[in-house]
């Protein structure tokens, strides 16, 4: 039996010796490497993390104590350290553990949600609420990455955090240099200032190099330290710049040395305040292959980078063409450069190219700003992380009627990233915005048509959105009705029973399921809406030319693209029944893409079923249009050409 293998839990680390501490270090490094680089998962963050997540769970009672992680890409060893090492192997698969914290899996995970710079917000309230109800025996602890500090609302919650004296909160800050890719903005500098040697006879050539050089701020505060003289230690760490906010300091320390974390979690635990630990990691630590990756350090395995023949590098491609006819064009992402197909761009424009950090609100500002000064920028972004950023795009793009296009990498089911990652919102999201406008590519040639087409709109935003992996195959149409392409017509012999729209690369599963459909008799006509908002108005003679309209959507159902079309019909006085599938209002777990579409009961067999039941249930003499035959003439004869809301 390993060392490993004896931990059961955190109480199981705190009579071990420091030699076995790191063996059980290198054991945990083992089983990271062999699971995550089988599995896929957050490989680099994790080996980066060992000796401090050993030292976490020996100076605090979890779960007594709650240790809160941000995003949950550290989190690995935490998993292995509470009792998960027996179905580790299963991690990121169906029904196997969660890439981040669950509290279905364990009472010592709390926040699931992985979206970054949230856990000292969830530390401030945890810790107000355990001092009000006078439980002054329980510590707070969070860790938060480098990256994720750059996060407004940490530093929104940084300014709460240190009004309370007395909370018991521990702030661990994991410095390793990197979030995504290599971390940037004014923070990222100072905190990276303190990795210079701190020598006395280095320190005025530190203060003059590094202070006088940063942006408006720098010149002042080197004039102001080197006036007043500032002690070596203020001038070397960026202790002034926390107890400044009321915030007491320990560090920088070695976060690869467990007896020194554990000795200054120590310190922290016992002040009684507020204590922010300034720790500094290594990503990849013990790998070679890791700590070698230029990129981004193994963050993500396999790479995170967009590959060839994947949605994200299509759209990373036409960018570059975009951008060679269009010097207006101007890209933002937010740390998703490499990830969302942008490092193409950013390689043949980069003085064109805006990485704001974990920060999508800025985003979006940023854009409206830009779009203000006369440029239209794409920003690419994942599409859970537009939740965080909606009412800037309600309030200061849409409002202003601003051209600004929003490129929605990873929409729909994600897969094995599980509910905070399923990009399940924005189709609902954008729909109540007024004048968005929302394209929905069903592959990669109309990756590039719909994103030109984007680019193009210059009295409002619009935003493309696709999934994630790679593209699949090409389909063209067979005729238009409207802006939409008709990609099937019923065969012959078969009636125009159903109009079935799908959105996006859902239309190629109505494309198969058309066909199990003609086998028992069903007539289904097939349309690629192509923009799902405004829906267009050529819908209303469609759906008056068949007996039942289906929509699909790799979105929530409510409030999405089968909502609208719905409410369109009715503005209309059409009475043809409408069946809505998508995504059920639910928090989906983790799976690949076809098995959670599947529980969705989102495949062309379930949907054949499906709409086979529904026009069984519909007899011919009913208020519906009787069967005929349909082509795009007959489609279009009662269709206007207006777009509607």
């Amino acid at each position: 039996m390993t060392l490993l293998e004896s931990i059961n839990g955190p109480e199981d680390l705190k009579e071990l010796s420091q030699d076995q501490l790191s063996v059980l270090a290198s054991e945990i490094r083992d089983v990271l490497i062999e699971t995550v680089t089988r599995t896929g998962g957050h490989l680099g963050p994790n080996l980066g993390v060992v000796e401090l997540t050993i030292a976490l769970h020996r100076v605090f009672n979890s779960p007594r104590d709650r240790i809160v992680y941000d995003t949950g890409h550290q989190a690995y060893v935490h998993k292995l350290l509470t009792g998960r090492l027996a179905s580790f192997g299963s991690l990121k698969q169906h029904r196997g553990l969660s890439g981040y914290p669950s509290r279905a899996e364990s009472e010592h995970d709390l926040v699931e949600n992985s979206h970054a710079s949230t856990s000292l917000s969830y530390g401030d309230g945890l810790a107000k609420a355990y001092k009000l109800r006078g439980e002054i025996d329980r510590t707070v602890v969070t860790v938060i990455g480098d990256g994720a500090l750059t996060g407004g609302m940490a530093w929104e919650a940084l300014n709460n955090i240190a009004a309370e004296k007395d909370s018991r909160l521990v702030m661990v800050v994991n410095d390793n240099g990197w979030s995504y890719q290599p971390t940037i903005g004014g923070l990222a500098e100072h905190l990276a200032s303190i990795r210079v040697s701190q020598r006395y006879e280095n320190v005025l050539d530190y203060i003059k190099t590094t202070l006088s050089r940063a942006p408006l701020v720098g010149p002042p505060l080197y004039g102001t330290l080197h006036g007043l003289k500032k002690g070596i230690k203020d001038v070397l760490q960026p202790q002034v710049m926390f107890e400044d906010l009321g915030i007491k300091y320990v560090g920088p320390i070695d976060g690869h040395d467990e007896r020194l974390v554990e000795h200054a979690l120590q310190r922290a635990r016992d002040f009684g305040g507020p204590v922010l630990v300034h720790v500094i990691t290594k990503k990849g630590f013990g790998y070679p292959a890791a700590e070698q990756n230029e990129v981004d350090c193994l963050h993500q395995v396999p790479a995170a980078g967009a590959q060839p023949g994947t949605w994200s590098r299509v759209f990373g491609d036409e960018m570059v063409a975009i951008g060679a006819r269009r010097p207006d064009v101007v890209a933002i992402t937010a740390a998703m450069l490499h990830p969302t197909g942008l490092a193409l761009f950013a390689a043949a424009y980069p003085d064109r190219v805006y990485d704001v950090g974990i920060a999508e609100q800025h985003a979006l500002t940023s854009a409206a700003g830009l779009a203000m000064g006369g440029l239209h920028p794409v920003v690419a972004i994942y599409s859970t992380f537009l939740n965080r950023a909606f009412d800037q795009t309600l309030m200061d793009v849409a409002l202003h009627r601003l051209p600004v296009t929003l490129v929605l990498d990873r929409a729909g089911v994600t897969g094995p990233d599980g509910a905070s990652h399923h990009g399940m919102w924005d189709g609902s999201i954008l729909q109540v915005i007024p004048g968005m406008r929302i394209a929905a590519p069903r592959d990669a040639t109309r990756v590039a048509e719909l994103l030109n087409e984007a680019v193009s709109v210059s009295d409002g935003p619009t935003a493309v959105r696709f999934p994630k992996g790679n593209v699949g195959g090409e389909v063209e149409a067979v005729s238009k009705v409207g802006g939409m392409d008709v990609l099937r017509v019923p065969g012959d012999g078969l009636g125009a029973d159903v109009l079935l729209l799908g959105a996006g690369p859902m239309a190629l599963m109505g494309l198969s399921a058309a066909d199990r459909l003609a086998d028992h008799g069903i007539g289904v006509t097939v349309v690629d809406p192509r923009w799902t908002k405004p829906v267009d108005v050529a819908v209303v003679g469609a759906a008056r030319a068949h007996r039942l309209v289906v929509t699909v959507e790799d979105n929530g159902r409510t409030g999405g693209f089968g909502d609208a079309v719905s409410r369109l019909l009715r503005d209309h006085d059409v009475d043809v029944p409408v069946k809505t599938f998508g995504l059920p209002q639910e928090f989906l777990s983790h799976g690949t893409r076809d098995q959670v579409l599947a529980e969705a009961g989102l495949t062309s067999q379930q949907l054949a079923r499906k709409i086979t039941e529904a026009v069984a249930s519909r007899s011919p003499g009913g208020s519906a249009a009787s069967p005929g035959t349909a082509d795009a003439a007959d489609l279009a004869s009662e269709a206007e050409r207006r777009p509607v809301e």
